[in-house]
């Protein structure tokens, strides 16, 4: 509120009150809404650009890993097609049909896990990046990885009719997520890792 004095014309001051309403802004809903999807749109095709470049990386880890194997079963004069792909969050990468593959993989993937690190190096001196890709020789991960949830999904069936805890034997990081898998999609059990490496393993319990 704003207060003007004037002059009456008869030396009187006549003090007059000046109210100055003023209008609430308003936006209509129909703005709000634009305005809402607009943001929403930015936002989305922000993720599909962050989905993208992953993809982009990942798929360039592959091609790294392949030009490194190539070059590897070159000079173990070894046969086998090499096929990229991406699943999840990792790049995959696949050395089939050629002889002599089991060579590669070794006992129980021994040779396997170790020529996996060294891909696994050879990226990342030329990405910068460490790299969580994973090697397969002549399907075998993809056969334990069968083996390991039928594994699982037995010890579980047991525990839950038995309601005794199950230990099963030492596994590796990559076979015990398989299993701890396999345990979680049944009812009323549940799977822990336990002990230390190399002797860590899963135990399945009731509850």
């Amino acid at each position: 509120m704003a207060a003007d004095n004037q002059d009456g014309g008869d030396g009187t001051v006549t003090v007059v009150d000046v109210v100055e309403a003023s209008a609430p802004v308003r936006t209509s809903s129909a703005a709000t809404e634009a305005g809402e999807s607009t943001l929403a749109d930015a936002a989305a095709a922000g993720a599909s650009r962050d989905r993208s470049d992953d993809e982009d990386a990942l798929i360039e880890e592959g091609e790294i890993a392949g030009d490194y194997l190539e070059q590897l079963l070159d000079v173990l004069d070894f046969d086998g097609d090499i096929d990229l792909d991406v699943e999840g969050d990792r790049a995959v990468v696949s050395i089939d049909g050629g002889r002599d593959l089991a060579k590669l993989v070794g006992r129980g993937g021994e040779v396997l896990d170790a020529l996996q690190e060294l891909t696994r190096l050879a990226v990342q001196q030329t990405t910068g990046e460490r790299s969580r890709l994973m090697l397969d020789v002549a399907g075998w991960r993809a056969r334990r990885r069968e083996e390991l949830s039928s594994i699982g999904k037995a010890a579980a069936e047991r525990v839950l009719a038995s309601g005794d805890r199950e230990s099963l034997k030492p596994m590796t990081p990559f076979e015990r997520k398989i299993v701890h898998d396999a345990v979680a999609a049944i009812e009323g059990v549940y799977s822990e890792s336990e002990g230390v490496e190399p002797s860590r393993h899963v135990i399945v319990l009731k509850g």
